[in-house]
């Protein structure tokens, strides 16, 4: 079954975004997080509250939109006013 970003069996999985880049995992109900790199086949994304990593295959790996992107700078912003541990 191919991912969000249209891969098929045999094609080139895709780039990684730049450290830091938010974006979506669709496998895990489009739960947006940090990219923090590349870990063997997989990818390596951070809650944006703060949190436990976790790893995704990245052929269920999209950008985040610009409204997901507000939306997860409000929660962080939320967050560090209420003094949890980022």
């Amino acid at each position: 079954m191919p991912g969000t970003n249209g891969l098929r069996d045999g094609q080139d999985a895709p780039r990684p975004p730049a450290p830091g880049t938010l974006v979506v995992d669709t496998a895990r109900d489009d739960r947006v997080g940090e990219f923090r790199g590349v870990a063997g086949p997989r990818w390596s994304l951070r809650p944006v509250r703060g949190g436990a990593e976790w790893e995704v295959d990245p052929a269920y790996v999209r950008l985040a939109t610009p409204i997901e992107r507000l939306r997860a700078e409000n929660a962080r912003c939320n967050a560090r006013s209420e003094g949890r541990v980022l």
